[in-house]
């Protein structure tokens, strides 16, 4: 019998029936597939259109702009589903939870009516540039440079590790528009890539794990934009923008671990009951069960942590340290959990035709991306010093 938790106070009646359609969504169209977008790196272009259909997509932004109207709550229901069901295919945390906010917070009025519609449909697929060869998760080392002339920027420059590259219709990236040192000279610009001079796509990385999930370099060579796609009233906005925005990013992580945890504890315990050894089931023995009661812990203290935290992001109270912490203990008790657990599913741990083993693999990104755990714990040290 699972030990019961309780209900988060922000948890309601909708948010039940989503998360439930949710996970029948990803059931349906994604589980039967993963392994075919597994072998090609990256799932289906049409489940981005299905995705959009089901009212899965810009779930929380108004509907106004073609959104769901909803709130963070839902948006983590989704997260937590879609993490559940170990399938890829498409990043819905990047697309509908970090590049629709940058466009609804800091997007012209034009700018979110060209664009949140088509997101929310899946029309227009959404990845954010940060990353370059030589700059990752220090954000003021960023080299590519994007120079006024005109009515538009020329943008020059590389970017590595991005999410939703392969398929992206729309990218929000990081360049540097002014001579200013550090963050200061950054600005955000929205990309529209289709039929676009000077854009170009690299090729899809080969990772050590979410290889359903398409990651791709991107290149800009002599690539003219016009000057409206700048998000924000002016230049040089884009560092403080996206210092207010990486707190949400880092507490999405965080909820999709916290659904990680439960479904590697769940596994192994379906697994150890029916193993057998020593003429017993290894359930029985004595180390798997308190190996399992030490994750199942984990798991529980992740989950009481991250719903406060949501609560927090629901009252516009989330701050950077608190998220950082949050993305921090999670990733890493996420890799704790998910290693024990392959330990105790022996070598079929160690096959990825068992679900253990795929997590293993896939969840050892989580202390890298979003700002690797090291920075977390610089940041959170910043503010004690404060």
């Amino acid at each position: 019998m699972a030990i019961p938790q309780p209900t988060p106070p922000w948890m309601s009646e909708d948010l039940v029936l989503l998360a439930d359609n949710a996970a029948r969504f990803f059931e349906r169209e994604c589980v039967p597939h993963e392994a075919r977008w597994r072998a090609q790196h990256h799932g289906d272009r049409e489940i981005w259109h299905k995705a959009g259909a089901a009212g899965l997509l810009c779930i929380s932004i108004p509907e106004a702009y073609g959104g769901g109207g909803g709130h963070f709550g839902h948006e983590v229901v989704i997260t937590q589903a879609h993490a559940r069901s170990l399938t890829g295919g498409f990043s819905n945390g990047v697309h509908s939870g970090i590049v629709a906010h940058y466009i609804l917070r800091y997007g012209t009025e034009a700018q979110k009516q060209r664009w949140l519609p088509k997101m929310a449909s899946g029309e227009m697929v959404a990845a954010i540039a940060m990353t370059e060869p030589g700059a990752g998760t220090d954000l003021q080392a960023v080299r590519t440079k994007a120079v006024r002339d005109g009515e538009h920027y020329v943008i020059n420059g590389a970017k590595t590790f991005i999410t939703n590259g392969w398929h992206a219709d729309l990218v929000c990236v990081v360049a540097r528009t002014g001579a200013e040192a550090g963050g200061k000279g950054l600005s955000l610009i929205m990309v529209e890539t289709q039929g676009q001079p000077g854009f170009r796509r690299g090729r899809l990385l080969d990772k050590v794990g979410q290889h359903s999930i398409d990651t791709a370099e991107l290149f800009f060579d002599d690539m003219r934009v016009p000057a409206h796609q700048l998000l924000g009233s002016e230049e040089g906005q884009g560092f403080r923008q996206l210092m207010e925005q990486l707190p949400r990013e880092r507490l999405i992580i965080a909820v999709g671990g916290v659904a990680t945890l439960q479904r590697a504890i769940d596994e192994t315990l379906a697994y150890t009951r029916q193993r057998q050894i020593f003429g017993q089931p290894l359930l029985a023995m004595q180390n798997t069960r308190f190996k399992l009661a030490e994750c199942q812990t984990k798991a529980t203290i992740a989950k009481s942590f991250v719903d406060d935290c949501i609560g927090r992001a629901l009252r516009n109270e989330l701050d950077l340290a608190t998220a950082a912490m949050a993305k921090l203990w999670v990733t890493e008790a996420v890799g704790q959990v998910v290693d024990e657990c392959v330990q105790l599913h022996g070598g079929y741990g160690y096959m990825t035709e068992y679900p253990i083993a795929r997590m293993y693999a896939d969840a050892r990104v989580g202390r890298i991306y979003g700002g690797s755990n090291e920075v977390m714990k610089e940041l959170i040290a910043r503010s004690m010093e404060r």
